[in-house]
């Protein structure tokens, strides 16, 4: 997390007696990650957190691959028929050893807490609003909204309007790009957004400390838990680790005279593979730049772009909620006369988020009429 905070009451040290009115110790957790190494929060409960009563039978699930073919792929997520709350949801399309690629559409709100013990977050709200409620506070959900969520949290989310999001699970950290970063970990001054970009979650006071039903999901399977009190009863924590948000129409893109590649659209990174925003902006302006991007080779990265609105300017046939699939080792680029009008515009209004990953991707099964059989063909 980039940047220290503090919500609610905190004793002055850590690992000192804080006590309620009455005279009663409040329960400090410390939730940490590479053991005692890696960023941390200390959270304040007014009941103990451990108090399980009971431990529900675990449900196991596997996502499978059924790709017998290397090829580019269009598949269209916006037919995909999909209801349900934040996780049941969930439709997994591409995944890896790092990472799972997931489209949902989110009518429902969710009923029990939710709690992801293997791995970091990304929900990219593509469209509607909803309220996400977490042990460290409440966030408002908007269109073009990064919500990102560590390892580890307890959330919920309530749904206003059907969000319609494309879901990244991370078996590493999300964090920002380290080039635009200095040595205190602050966004410098050349970094196309900063921390008042960055929106933090506010805590508020739980009146009601009655017990509740965590879904915990492991590698292979979600455990429930029912505890005793609920996890959301803090009086306050401070440290550097919780959900943020950051919107996509905050990032300022970074433009030059010529055609500059995809790592200035860098806005997250993680093990083994980066998120990027490609946002509206001018194009190049030396006199005889190409705008659009020229032919590229995938050598050693497989590349994910998810169009949420605009005109992408490279490619005909994308709708608003199309992915695109271009694996290691075949050339893609833009489509015959993409080039040419390129030349005749000065400006994109594009919105859509790139995933490149290091390591191969799979493909999971999904229905025929979802995809664009023709699409490895749309270069001739």
């Amino acid at each position: 997390m980039p940047f220290y905070l503090k919500q609610g009451k905190v004793p002055p040290k850590r690992h000192t007696q804080f006590r309620n009115k009455k005279g009663d110790l409040f329960w400090e957790e410390l939730i940490s990650r590479e053991g005692f190494s890696g960023i941390y929060s200390n959270i304040y409960h007014k009941n103990p957190p451990t108090s399980v009563e009971k431990i529900g039978e675990f449900k196991p699930f596997k996502i499978e691959s059924n790709q017998d073919i290397h090829r580019h792929y269009h598949i269209k997520t916006k037919k995909i028929e999909l209801n349900g709350n934040a996780i049941k949801s969930r439709y997994p399309l591409f995944y890896n050893s790092d990472l799972t690629i997931y489209k949902s559409h989110i009518n429902q709100s969710m009923d029990s807490l939710y709690k992801n013990g293997c791995a970091d977050e990304i929900i990219f709200i593509h469209s509607g609003t909803g309220k996400f409620n977490s042990n460290f506070g409440n966030l408002n959900l908007q269109p073009g909204d990064y919500l990102i969520i560590p390892k580890g949290t307890i959330w919920k989310i309530d749904i206003e309007e059907e969000i319609r999001a494309l879901v990244i699970e991370s078996k590493y950290p999300i964090e920002t790009p380290k080039r635009y970063r200095n040595n205190f970990g602050q966004l410098l001054e050349h970094s196309p957004f900063s921390e008042r970009d960055i929106r933090t979650p506010e805590l508020k006071e739980l009146t009601n400390d009655h017990s509740c039903l965590i879904d915990i999901k492991l590698t292979d399977r979600i455990q429930s838990y029912k505890y005793k009190y609920h996890p959301f009863d803090l009086i306050g924590w401070d440290g550097f680790y919780y959900p943020w948000i950051f919107n996509i129409h905050d990032f300022m893109p970074i433009t030059g005279k010529i055609h500059q590649p995809p790592p200035v659209h860098q806005t997250f990174q993680s093990k083994n593979f980066v998120v990027c925003s490609f946002v509206p902006r001018l194009f190049d302006y030396h006199k005889d730049s190409i705008p659009a991007p020229y032919a590229h080779s995938n050598i050693d990265s497989d590349e994910i772009i998810f169009y949420s609105k605009g005109n992408f300017m490279s490619r005909k046939g994308i709708e608003p909620e199309s992915i695109t699939y271009h694996p290691s080792g075949i050339p893609h680029g833009p489509q015959p006369g993409k080039i040419e009008e390129s030349l005749k515009v000065s400006d994109t209004n594009e919105l859509a988020v790139m995933i490149d990953t290091f390591k191969p991707l799979n493909i999971v099964d999904s229905d025929e009429d979802i995809e664009d059989k023709n699409y490895p063909f749309s270069w001739l």
